[in-house]
């Protein structure tokens, strides 16, 4: 039962962090420019994302267009676009595969040898290689903000900032890679297998026997 309870403690980790990568990647919050000045107050805010980009203005009108071309985004966002994707449809098929080798399930239970546990390992390696591949591109776009904000030197310049997307991602990825941790760990428990337990039975029986007709 306790090895029960973490699997679905895993799966439901495993779903929270892909809902949240699917957040993140839809979400034009990956980098925020703001011009700033010598004034403290910001005129227009610009939100850039790996599909689009919106505009807001103090006015609190928000104007968000899709970008052009492919190759519109910088390079960290044009990675972060696939990376993401891929994450996206690897935490999917981890997801499924984590259903298909639940122990609340009834999928594989005829099935010869230990394929049921099989399954519900290689559901957590998916899901913990999903993780990764979000937390790379919110890591590199976050490091790529870091280094041009340290490389400028002027006093009035636009300034770029990490976006909501950024944390949601990282969240994220480590709810999948936790999920899909305590999923491998609920599939290999170490109580000893089922036919070890009868063997252990049959031995305690036979003694028992034994011992009663010793006495008799």
């Amino acid at each position: 039962m306790a090895s029960l309870g973490i699997q679905m403690l895993a799966s439901a980790l495993a779903l929270m962090g892909w809902a949240g990568a699917i957040l993140s990647c839809v979400m034009p919050l990956w980098r925020v420019r703001g011009f700033v000045g010598c004034t403290i107050i910001t005129s227009q805010t610009i939100w850039e994302g790996i599909w689009m980009s919106c505009e807001w203005q103090s006015t609190g009108q928000i104007s968000c267009k899709p970008y052009q071309s492919m190759l519109a985004p910088s390079s960290d966002l044009q990675a972060a676009r696939t990376l993401t994707v891929l994450a996206i449809l690897t935490g999917a098929a981890g997801l499924l595969l984590a259903f298909i080798g639940g122990k609340c399930t009834r999928f594989l239970d005829d099935a010869p040898g230990r394929s049921k546990v099989m399954v519900a390992l290689a559901a957590g390696g998916v899901l913990i290689a999903a993780g990764l591949l979000l937390l790379i591109p919110a890591s590199w776009t976050a490091a790529s903000l870091v280094s041009k904000n340290n490389s400028s030197f002027t006093m009035n310049i636009e300034r770029r900032e990490m976006g909501a997307s950024l944390y949601i991602g990282w969240a994220a990825s480590v709810m999948l890679i936790l999920g899909g941790a305590l999923l491998i760990g609920s599939s290999c428990p170490l109580r000893p297998p089922v036919d070890d337990e009868r063997s252990a039975s049959a031995v305690r029986y036979v003694a028992l026997e034994s011992l009663e007709s010793v006495k008799t």
